[in-house]
């Protein structure tokens, strides 16, 4: 069994409020969240405007099949946000 963690740091340059940065995200994580089995949340710069870090995980019984899902997983955020996403990290982790 492992785990794959992504953290995606965008920045939204035309939010004005956190109310506007929050519809923004919550499209982004529901679109998400409905192709793929991640669990997604804001987990970064809550209160900043035009800064969010959203993590996502998921756990895979088998490494490479966690890994092609993990792939389709980022491209589909990459997409999503474009040119709003400063950074992505991916990680793996294998509990013993």
């Amino acid at each position: 069994m492992s785990i794959a963690y992504c953290t995606f740091e965008l920045h939204l340059p035309y939010s004005q409020s956190l109310k506007e940065k929050r519809m923004v995200l919550r499209k982004a994580k529901d679109r998400l969240r409905a192709r793929f089995n991640f669990a997604v949340a804001e987990t970064g710069y809550q209160d900043l405007w035009q800064r969010a870090l959203l993590a996502a995980v998921t756990v895979g019984a088998d490494d490479a099949e966690l890994e092609r899902v993990t792939g389709q997983f980022v491209r589909e955020a990459e997409e999503i946000f474009q040119d709003l996403l400063v950074d992505c990290q991916v990680s793996y982790i294998t509990p013993e």
